[in-house]
């Protein structure tokens, strides 16, 4: 599984490198053509489809920089689990693009978020 190319979370915290591979999936699912095959980032010399990448980031803890939350609400709106009293985490953002990318591969319109 190319998951395993990625780095682990240290307690909750992720690389900064990794930071840098989320935003780039980010830009990537922005541009992603339905139908098309899922996008990939480079990430240490290795082609890593983006669902990977967000499902790496599932359990981050680290504040979602304002900068990458404006793209992430212009994707995903309200399905974002804050309602204001605490910060946009990047899993917060990372479980629903993850979901959204696994529903763009099976096609469908039900969209599942899985821990």
């Amino acid at each position: 599984m190319t998951t395993r190319l990625l780095p682990a979370l240290h307690e909750g915290h992720a690389p900064i490198h990794l930071h840098g591979a989320f935003y780039e999936a980010l830009e990537a699912y922005q541009t992603w053509t339905p139908g098309t095959d899922e996008p990939q980032v480079e990430f240490e010399n290795h082609m890593i489809p983006i669902s990977s990448v967000f499902g790496r980031m599932r359990t981050c803890t680290d504040m979602l920089p304002w900068r990458i939350e404006a793209d992430v609400l212009d994707i995903v709106g309200d399905a974002l689990i804050s309602s204001g009293e605490r910060a946009i985490t990047y899993a917060d953002a990372a479980l629903v693009l993850r979901a959204l990318c696994v529903k763009r591969l099976r096609g469908d319109d039900y969209v599942r978020l899985a821990q």
